[in-house]
């Protein structure tokens, strides 16, 4: 059966991993996962990801988990933009994440990217998720 939000999945995975207290979980890989996860790491909401078995017919994502002091990092995980209904910003109108405190991760024509690189670019796009 195929799924109909790849990344909704792989965030979901992340929010109950943390609930669990998990140090790592496992997620089908994707380019999109792996450019999301890709601007996770930059802004420090997770330790880093690796392709699990290469090998195998399907590559799993091994995204380690960060916390600090016992607590996770990333305190609020929200998938904006869904299948049944697109988001999309410009760059004047892209959101501000708790005053600028989290950040939201944009799909733009140069990449994904967080919103404050996004602003620096002056590009506009779809809005994924965003993290608090």
């Amino acid at each position: 059966m195929s799924m109909t939000d790849p990344l909704g999945d792989m965030l979901t995975r992340i929010r109950n991993g943390q609930m669990a207290g998990k140090g790592s979980i496992l997620s089908p890989t994707s380019n999109l996962r792996r450019r999301v996860l890709d601007v996770l790491e930059r802004e420090g909401y997770i330790r880093g990801y690796v392709v699990n078995d290469p090998g195998e017919t399907k590559d799993r994502l091994a995204i380690e988990l960060k916390y600090h002091n016992g607590t996770p990092v990333i305190r609020e995980l929200k998938r904006v933009s869904k299948p049944g209904r697109r988001v999309y910003a410009g760059v004047r109108d892209l959101p501000r994440v708790y005053n600028g405190l989290g950040i939201a991760i944009l799909s733009t024509p140069q990449g994904v990217m967080s919103d404050a690189e996004a602003r620096e670019a002056h590009v506009g796009g779809e809005v994924l998720c965003t993290v608090f």
